[in-house]
């Protein structure tokens, strides 16, 4: 264990082993850095680990995997894998979604939606269900593609750091003059420019809010065309074992190239002596010190919680001030996580997709429980469950605030009768689901920032108001000299393949303030200053 008493100073001193904290200190220690991750918990992979019960293994969070692909750069799971020498062994999915969406006059028996893996069969199918507006769906998709294949051809690294912005502008100036074209866009604006009905509308926002937890209009354009696209370039593929076989092999790898991960490591403090982070204080009252401090908390548990003891100036930063004016916690979820059987004549899921979405009333999609996601990822890989059965994840998103202030009776109570609720709901989809349950484990926000050590166990941060496209989100560096951020609190935001991009980014600019790789440290000052003045302006 590393500790104040052996006078060690790493390059970087990493809190948290979530994807990002990962995915940095990955790249780090393949840069020939020392680095040690501080993991409050057993295992790593926060909401991208995993756990079993009863023979069952369950994903904590989404089973939706993007940026496993073998081609382009997108594919950012498979490089920071590859950046500690491992690979994983995954499953294609022939759909990312199925979309269970509400009757209207149009569709009278409700809007049933496929997204296929091939995009033209995609296409054909929601065109299908709005043919008078298959010109205004091809065009919306086709800018999605336009910002997808810029990302695709370009080396994704620090968005702060000049040198690479203009080297990449170099190799690649008509994808940086079109992602530069998109930047301040959101892809709610986008669609409106092509889409006039209003019920198509409202299928754009609910393919934004499943990864987003927000409406179109508030979901920046880069981020869409990310997401709308990869599910067809790279596709959406489970790797075998569960969704935590990608943290469990990224920290193995990390610990086989030199690097340290110390789990059961409560950090309370982040220590900033002389104007600089330079070091951690954990619970047991040990500090470790490093050259820079990286945080994979949230920015809330960061500034608000392990800086609180800092001098003014760092404790709460101006940037911190106009972040918090922009950005509101997204909500937790209640989350229901069964073992079903699946060895009678009928079972409510082998004839059906991994993933589904379910709507009832477009009204209530933003509503506490009112969208209803699904994954039953056993139907890819059937090696988390025993034979005759299937692993099913329902889940929805809900404030930590209507699971306050509850007596311990009266919180299992309140836990039985939502799921039961949900469960409900579930069987217009899967008749006899709740007849096959053989195990059920019901988890709500509390759960989620029990384990996870998130405020709130919120999922990151969401606009507040209208964002002008990504130009108001954080990147890595703070105001605090030393200290940085990686996560779905910093740019590109949530899922694991936008934390993973994250991780890269902040690594590089890492790198660069070490003096491990080339940069141009005379421009580095004024660029970042542009930056911090842009996303304060808007």
């Amino acid at each position: 264990m590393a500790s104040q008493v052996d006078g060690k100073e790493y390059d970087a001193v990493i809190i948290g082993s979530g994807m990002g904290g990962l995915t940095t200190a990955a790249k780090l220690v393949e840069n020939g850095c020392s680095v040690i991750v501080l993991e409050k918990y057993i295992i790593p992979g926060g909401s991208a680990g995993h756990f079993e019960r009863n023979g069952f293994v369950f994903d904590v969070g989404s089973s939706m995997m993007f940026g496993m692909g073998e081609s382009g750069t997108t594919n950012l799971i498979t490089k920071a894998l590859e950046s500690v020498g491992k690979r994983l062994e995954t499953v294609p999915d022939p759909t990312q979604i199925h979309y269970h969406l509400p009757i209207s006059s149009a569709h009278p028996e409700g809007l049933e939606v496929k997204v296929w893996r091939d995009y033209d069969a995609f296409i054909d199918e929601l065109s299908s269900k709005f043919p008078h507006e298959r010109e205004g769906i091809t065009k919306f998709y086709g800018d999605c593609w336009k910002v997808f294949n810029s990302l695709n051809s370009i080396e994704l690294k620090s968005l702060e750091e000049p040198r690479y912005l203009m080297q990449q502008f170099v190799k690649e100036p008509i994808s940086c003059l079109t992602l530069a074209s998109f930047l301040a866009s959101n892809a709610g604006d986008v669609a409106r420019s092509y889409i006039k009905d209003e019920e198509l509308l409202k299928f754009i926002d609910i393919e934004c809010y499943c990864w987003s937890t927000v409406l179109a209009e508030t979901t920046p354009m880069i981020n869409a065309g990310m997401v709308f696209c990869d599910r067809h370039y790279g596709g959406i593929n489970y790797p075998v074992g569960g969704v935590g076989m990608i943290p469990e092999a990224m920290a193995q790898g990390l610990e086989e190239r030199g690097g340290t991960i110390e789990y059961k490591a409560n950090v309370k403090r982040i220590l900033v002596e002389d104007g600089s982070a330079n070091g951690v204080e954990l619970a047991d009252g040990r500090r470790i010190y490093g050259k820079t401090v990286i945080s994979n908390a949230t920015r809330w548990d960061t500034f608000e919680k392990m800086l609180s003891k800092a001098p003014n100036e760092y404790a709460m930063p101006k940037s911190e001030t106009s972040f918090r004016q922009k950005y509101k916690k997204s909500p937790s979820f209640v989350s229901i996580h069964m073992g079903i059987k699946t060895i009678d004549s009928v079972s409510p899921v082998l004839d059906t997709d991994c993933h589904h979405i379910i709507v009832e009333d477009w009204t209530k999609m933003e509503d506490p429980l009112g969208t209803l996601f699904v994954s039953i990822p056993s139907l890819l890989d059937p090696s988390l469950c025993p034979e005759g059965t299937q692993v099913f994840h329902a889940f929805s998103p809900d404030w930590i605030d209507n699971w306050s202030n509850l007596s311990a009776e009266e919180y299992e109570k309140k836990k039985e009768q939502v799921s039961d609720e949900i469960l409900q709901r579930l069987e217009s989809v899967f008749p006899g689901l709740k007849e096959s349950i053989m195990f059920k484990e019901v988890g709500t926000p509390r759960t989620h920032r029990r384990f996870l050590n998130r405020i709130d166990g919120t999922y990151g941060p969401i606009p507040s108001r209208k964002p002008y496209g990504m130009l108001g989100m954080p990147f890595n560096t703070t105001q605090v000299p030393g200290l940085y951020c990686v996560g779905d609190s910093t740019f590109p935001g949530q899922g694991v393949n936008a934390v993973v991009f994250s991780g890269f980014g902040c690594a590089h600019r890492v790198l660069c303030d070490l003096g491990k790789v080339p940069s141009w440290s005379i421009a580095d000052s004024a660029f970042n200053s542009l930056l911090s003045t842009v996303r304060n302006a808007v």
